[in-house]
């Protein structure tokens, strides 16, 4: 057998096959993930019909005639969902695949790429052309008349060609490749959404202040950083932009002029809403923190409350009337203190503020305190919660005009223990109160 070597194809038109495969992998792999993703779908389907049997919770009837069916079907569902996982597994490893295949030209013709194997192919064609000459090359020597260099040397020099004629390709474009010849010393370059001074021009890169000293920067100059005696570079072919020393000392009329003729074409930006804060009477989302207002608990926009009426029949029962009590370590149980008569809605802000709390009290609320002077009187207001009464909107009552009811043993707080808060005498309302 004789092989020549001198008869082969050139490697535009292997790149060329190489392209056309991967377009046939693309769609191969493509039709892949579809028939996977159908097979998944309909196993899942299969084990979704299965449970439609148990779907009211039906055990296992153990001795029941109906028993080896229903295991029989516990295991077809279980291997149905098991298959449809795995398809759809394999679905997505296909559906990889195919965009990787999609994505192979676009990936080998990316200008920056590109740049990069041709500094590579360059080196390996001028190793090649020094053992030619007898001369070492990577740290080693090869016979010059050795005809797999005169093969290597027509592959790379076609193989260069080739890449070069996608750069310039990519230039027709509107591609810029940067260069030396493109900057001088003091201009600046865009290198990775930042602007450095380049401190340096070199034939394959610039030389930049240290990347460390752009955090949070948008420019970063020669001089004034944290790091002055840092260094870096940035090659050629990670180049995005370039100013010259003049451009970057743009006065600020002229920056601002552009900045607003980019406003002006840009679309109109629309402010942004103060951001909702919890309601401190209702707790609801619809509370706005600047107007102090709430849609859903009918504050009023200069944030007081609206006087609630009595509450009709089927009417919002948190716009009932009930009354504030303190409860600490010297309260008696016979005889409960009131403090004020509110709303239902704002003793449950005033309750469960932080502020209306200590070591040894805390404020509870009832809609059933029982009967004025028999169960509960009322007690001196000394005005330490004012401030909390005004940051609510709350505007108490000292008279107590609802109905007397003569529920169950009312619900309250008991005595605190020394040191701590006040304990549930039982399942009370959900607010704290304090003092």
């Amino acid at each position: 057998m004789t092989i020549d070597n001198a008869d082969r194809r050139s490697f535009s038109e292997a790149e060329r096959e190489r392209e056309e495969k991967a377009e046939g992998r693309a769609e191969r792999f493509g039709g892949y993930a579809d028939t996977a993703a159908r097979n998944s779908e309909a196993a899942w389907k299969s084990s979704h019909e299965i449970s439609e049997r148990f779907a009211g919770g039906q055990p296992i009837l153990i001795g029941h005639h109906s028993e080896g069916r229903a295991r029989r079907d516990h295991a077809r569902m279980d291997n149905a969902m098991r298959k449809s996982i795995g398809e759809r597994d394999r679905a997505d490893h296909w559906t990889g695949r195919a965009q990787a295949a999609a994505n192979y030209e676009r990936f080998k013709k990316d200008p920056g790429r590109t740049l990069r194997r041709l500094d590579k192919l360059r080196a390996d064609l001028r190793a090649v052309e020094k053992w030619q000459r007898g001369e070492s090359a990577k740290g080693y020597s090869r016979n010059p008349n050795d005809p797999e260099l005169t093969i290597r040397h027509e592959e790379l020099t076609e193989e260069i060609e080739h890449w070069q004629q996608i750069i310039k390709d990519a230039e027709a474009e509107g591609v810029k490749v940067w260069s030396k010849a493109d900057f001088t010393r003091g201009d600046f370059v865009l290198y990775r959404s930042t602007w450095y001074e380049v401190l340096r021009v070199n034939p394959k890169s610039v030389t930049i202040p240290h990347i460390h000293n752009g955090t949070g920067k948008r420019i970063v100059r020669a001089t004034g950083n944290r790091h002055d005696d840092w260094t870096w570079t940035a090659p050629y072919d990670d180049v995005s932009g370039r100013k010259s020393a003049v451009e970057m000392q743009q006065p600020p009329q002229a920056e601002a002029a552009e900045n607003q003729e980019q406003a002006e074409q840009s679309p109109p930006i629309k402010e942004p809403v103060p951001a909702a804060k919890t309601c401190p009477m209702c707790h609801s989302s619809q509370w706005h923190a600047e107007v102090r207002r709430c849609a859903h608990c009918h504050h009023a926009p200069e944030g007081r409350p609206i006087p609630a009426s009595a509450p009709a029949a089927g009417a919002d029962r948190r716009e009932g009337m009930v009354l504030v009590l303190i409860a600490s370590k010297n309260s008696r149980r016979s005889r409960k203190r009131a403090l004020w008569a509110m709303t239902r809605r704002e003793a449950q802000a005033v309750c469960g503020d932080p502020r209306t709390s200590g070591r040894s009290y805390m404020l509870t609320w009832t809609d059933r305190p029982g009967t004025e002077g028999a169960d509960w009187e009322w007690v001196p207001d000394n005005g330490s919660l004012d401030l909390v009464l005004s940051d609510l909107g709350v505007t108490p009552r000292r008279d107590w005009t609802a109905a007397p009811q003569a529920p169950p043993r009312p619900r309250n707080h008991a005595p605190a223990r020394p040191g701590g808060r006040a304990r549930r005498a039982g399942p009370s309302h959900q607010n704290r109160a304090p003092p």
